[in-house]
């Protein structure tokens, strides 16, 4: 990193550090901090709008898992402590329910 231990002191007492730097502590660690930031925008993202039929491509659809398996064990986390309720869960982070009983029924195995 080229950086004095002061420096570096400093960089965890900003609020916020640039994409380059924290793209440096990434790879430095090996952790994947752009995660957390996804997973965050994934859960909170505000309901998509509907999109028309004459706008759909001819090109194939495909599904994307866009949970991870952290986001699953965080919510089966809040049922399992039964901090919020299946309905709280799929109300706040628009999950879908069959999706969560799915997730519940594989957890419960």
């Amino acid at each position: 990193m080229k950086c004095t231990e002061v420096e570096i002191n400093e960089m965890y007492l900003q609020e916020d550090l640039s994409t380059n730097i924290l793209l440096r502590w990434s790879k430095l660690l090996e952790y994947d901090f752009f995660r957390l930031y996804s997973q965050h925008l994934i859960l909170y993202a505000p309901p998509s709008a509907s999109i028309r039929e004459s706008t759909v491509s001819k090109l194939p659809r495909f599904r994307k898992n866009i949970y991870t398996r952290e986001m699953i064990d965080f919510i089966m986390e809040l049922i399992e402590k039964q901090e919020k309720t299946k309905r709280q869960i799929t109300d706040e982070y628009r999950i879908p329910y069959t999706t969560l009983c799915k997730w519940v029924a594989k957890n419960n195995k």
